[in-house]
This record gives C-alpha cells, sequence and structure tokens, in this order.
C-alpha cells in the first residue's frame, strides 16, 4: 500500500507576524460544514494548525514556554488548536479559556469581535494580549490568565444557613 503525502504548507512571514493578512481577517472556510468541539476537523485545516505550530511568532514562543507541560499552576494549555472555522492560539479546554495574542494588525479588527462572539457562544472565554505586553510583561500576562483559570471566590458574606442552629451554652 502506498502512501500519498500532502506538503504541509508554509507560511511566509508579515514583519514577524505568522500567517497572510488574508488568513487574520477572515475565519478560514471549512470543506463539509461545520466542525464542533470534540469532532475532527478537516484535513487541510488539522495541516495549517501544525504549520502555525512549526511558525510561531516570538511573543507566541515566549509564552507557550511558560504553558506548556502544565507550568502554569498544573492547568494544560494547546497551542494553534483548530476550533469550529478559526485556531486558537492557546486554550485550556478544561477551564474553556482561549488566549490570543494580538499584533498591530488586530487594533479594532471587526473580524477579531466576529470569532470572539462565535467563541463565546460556543463557551469559551477569550482572553486577548498584545505581543510586546507578552515580551516585555510576562509576569502581568500570565498573572492574568492565572486570575482567569482560578474559580470564582464565594461571596464574602454568605447568607445565613438554614436548620439547625448552633447554640453556645
Amino acid at each position: 500500500m502506498t502512501r500519498r503525502v500532502t506538503p504541509t504548507p508554509t507560511l511566509p512571514r508579515q514583519g514577524g507576524g505568522r500567517t497572510p493578512a488574508a488568513l487574520e481577517v477572515q475565519p478560514l472556510p471549512l470543506d463539509g460544514g461545520g466542525v464542533g468541539v470534540g469532532v475532527k476537523s478537516p484535513a487541510k485545516f488539522t495541516s495549517l494548525a501544525r504549520a502555525l505550530r512549526k511558525n510561531m511568532t516570538e511573543a507566541e514562543r515566549h509564552l507557550w514556554r511558560s504553558l506548556r507541560m502544565h507550568h502554569l499552576d498544573g492547568h494544560k494549555f494547546r497551542r494553534q488548536f483548530p476550533l469550529g472555522p478559526y485556531i486558537v492560539d492557546f486554550i485550556c479546554l478544561p477551564a474553556r479559556l482561549i488566549v490570543e495574542l494580538d499584533g498591530g494588525q488586530h487594533l479594532d479588527s471587526p473580524a477579531d469581535k466576529t470569532r470572539d462572539a462565535w467563541l463565546a457562544s460556543q463557551g469559551f472565554r477569550v482572553m486577548r494580549f498584545w505581543n510586546n505586553d507578552v515580551l516585555n510583561q510576562t509576569e502581568a500576562v500570565l498573572e492574568s490568565i492565572l486570575a482567569a483559570l482560578r474559580p470564582p471566590h464565594p461571596h464574602p458574606n454568605p447568607p445565613p444557613s438554614r436548620g439547625r442552629e448552633r447554640r453556645d451554652a
């Protein structure tokens, strides 16, 4: 049996970016409809995600060193993960948290607003950080991510419990 090998697409670098501007502005088309969480993505979508993993920006590589192998308080992150019609930069699936790193081309991007709305409709929270913040203020970025991963604190003044009251004799 002979295997047919499809070459992995190479993506040109634009000013330190990882993908052509056309891919950043519009969601990638899918063959045969949408793909939900837990459903295998089309092969070309997966190969694009692999290419993005190989061509990470400096900021993505820098943040990945802190997120990989459960380094951030034991949380597992995946990088360049296909999710529906998008590929997200970093995702913690159990926490349903997505971390996106943006360069200047993302300033007030309507495509990012559409993307974030779709991801939110699927139950994900999206955090966006500028590349220069990741490189220059890494600890602050990691603290923000960690705060989003922590479960909400109980209310400081819980309502009185019902049932038997304790009597001090």
